[in-house]
């Protein structure tokens, strides 16, 4: 069980978060400064907040990784999908931490 403000273990990503990451594309790579070759969605977790925080390792072309943390707002305020924060670079082995 998942206490409020705590971060979950790791899961794999599913269509949820991939679809996330793609719309994200963009304002990961602006924050970067990279163009990423590829953008799949490997493994997150999540934190419920004022809403859900999601710490998302994603694959982005060869042996690289950027991990995003995604805000999704409450239905009552709006519902709306951010990007807060991107780490890059990153390797497949390094662990999705809270940022």
């Amino acid at each position: 069980m998942m206490m409020c403000g705590g971060v979950g273990d790791a899961k794999p990503a599913d269509n949820k978060i991939q679809n996330m990451c793609k719309d994200l594309k963009e304002h990961a790579e602006s924050k970067t400064g990279t163009n990423f070759a590829e953008f799949t969605a490997k493994s997150f977790r999540s934190q419920v907040v004022a809403g859900t925080n999601y710490f998302v390792k994603v694959h982005v072309g060869g042996d690289q990784y950027a991990h995003l943390r995604i805000h999704e707002a409450l239905p009552c305020n709006g519902g709306g999908v951010k990007l807060s924060d991107a780490q890059h670079p990153k390797k497949e082995e390094d662990a999705i931490e809270f940022f």
